[in-house]
């Protein structure tokens, strides 16, 4: 669906129990135990074990598990079957990933077909956990707000302070959309965020993380009139329809609610540096165009963008008269309006095919939307990147490249200036522009 794919990053699988269920190392310690079977049972849906998509992993170990009547081999990536053992009535196998940091796959082979298995697996490399010599930051208690620009929509949103700031020094900043998804201190952003500061890979910055707001509790208002009539449009509930009335709709209204009302909450507490060469803004799916959208608005504002899995396709289209584009038009507006000093990394993946088929309204191509904007943005002279792999809707892909990402985001960042003119690098100036094939189907 549409909302938002919440990218917390945990070590085990979606799907799992909730009672003393074990993760990788456990597991692993418990290969050839006779408690095994039992630990599997407890540590996995069993959906997931009768569907083939059961795993957990801490680092390159990984402990797959399955529900199998015939013995399956495990692949990875477009490795060979490796063979798994039997404990009671699964079959599982301890692997190791030959990288960190980056997203893979598997899939088993049961009497020669291929079966269950996922694009979406990430190796979270050592910036994802906690560490004893990284001061953690600190997050705020959830803050709310009733919004005038969205007519009493509520928003929630939290403030994340790194160790290193300084009170009184204004900082730099970095919002999330779906704010909420990033706030898991286990295995997640936070710890990202303190190993790249303590490393001087990103400048010392306050972190806001804001959700879609809530606007059941203003009925008979403009917004109220206007997304209950596109919740019952299209068969999305209240929520999910002013989420998309934020984040997918293509003007400055958001980029306001922002500049406007929402940061300077924070500012009354924490002084932010004004510069938008000292501004960045990320999201996920609708999130994502919401943070394209709000640069691409008011570039005076933002300047370094991060979109995962972006929604550039027809979600919010001609939806208000007033408002003509929708997330396909961006590819030609970046084609054809002026050029904004920009910064962009796009992430998406080859089986991102949400909307293609199903209850989804057939909005467009996730994959070739992004495809075109980061042609688009190539052709035009901007500092871009495209992240491309083969995951699905999800943010497994964008979470597990955060370290690079935000790396690359923030390079060469300089305290002492306040603006930068930002070019393509010599490298992707010497590739050539995106191209695709034609799979799953004949050729001609």
């Amino acid at each position: 669906m549409l909302r938002f794919v919440c990218v917390v990053l945990i070590s085990v699988c979606t799907g799992m129990g909730l009672a003393q269920k074990s993760g990788a190392p456990e597991l692993i310690a418990l290969s050839g135990s006779p408690k095994l079977p039992a630990a599997i049972a407890v540590s996995f849906s069993e959906k997931a074990l009768q569907e083939g998509t059961a795993w957990s992993s801490r680092g390159k170990d990984f402990f797959f598990a399955v529900s199998s009547g015939a013995e399956p081999k495990l692949v990875i990536d477009d490795g060979p079957p490796r063979a798994m053992q039997r404990a009671g009535a699964y079959w599982y196998a301890v692997a190791q990933v030959p990288k960190l940091d980056a997203l893979h796959a598997f899939h088993y082979l049961v009497k020669g077909a291929e079966f269950g298995g996922s694009h979406d697996v990430p190796a979270f490399g050592p910036m994802f956990y906690p560490e004893s010599g990284v001061a953690q930051g600190t997050l705020s208690e959830k803050l709310t707000f009733s919004s005038k620009i969205y007519d009493g929509m509520v928003s929630s949103y939290w403030v994340y302070v790194p160790a290193a700031y300084k009170a009184g020094t204004p900082a730099a900043l970095m919002v999330f959309q779906d704010g909420h998804g990033y706030l898991n201190r286990e295995v997640g952003a936070l710890n990202v965020i303190d190993h790249l500061i303590a490393a001087g890979k990103m400048p010392v910055t306050i972190c806001v993380f804001t959700d879609p707001g809530e606007i059941a509790g203003s009925p008979g208002t403009p917004t109220y009139k206007f997304v209950q009539a596109y919740s019952d449009k299209w068969h999305r509930t209240l929520t999910d329809s002013m989420r998309s009335t934020e984040y997918d709709t293509v003007s400055d209204r958001y980029a306001r609610f922002l500049r406007d009302e929402l940061l300077p909450l924070v500012e009354a507490k924490y002084p932010l540096r004004k510069d938008a060469y000292s501004r960045a803004i990320t999201g996920s799916s609708s999130g994502a165009i919401a943070a394209f959208n709000a640069a691409w608005q008011q570039p005076d504002q933002w300047s370094r963008v991060l979109s995962w899995i972006g929604t550039y396709v027809g979600i919010q289209w001609r939806e208000d008269p007033a408002i003509p584009d929708g997330g396909q038009d961006y590819p030609e507006k970046v084609y054809r309006e002026d050029h904004r000093n920009l910064r962009v990394w796009l992430q998406d993946g080859a089986n991102d095919m949400e909307g293609a088929s199903g209850p989804v309204p057939r909005y467009g191509s996730w994959p070739l939307g992004n495809l075109k904007m980061a042609n688009a943005l190539k052709q035009k002279g901007y500092d871009m990147h495209l992240s491309f792999g083969t995951g699905t809707h999800n943010g497994s892909h964008g979470t597990v490249t955060l370290p690079e990402s935000l790396t690359w985001l923030w390079r060469g960042y300089d305290a002492a200036k306040t603006s930068e003119v930002y070019e393509q690098s010599a490298e992707e100036k010497a590739l050539p522009v995106f191209r695709v094939r034609v799979v799953g189907r004949p050729s001609e």
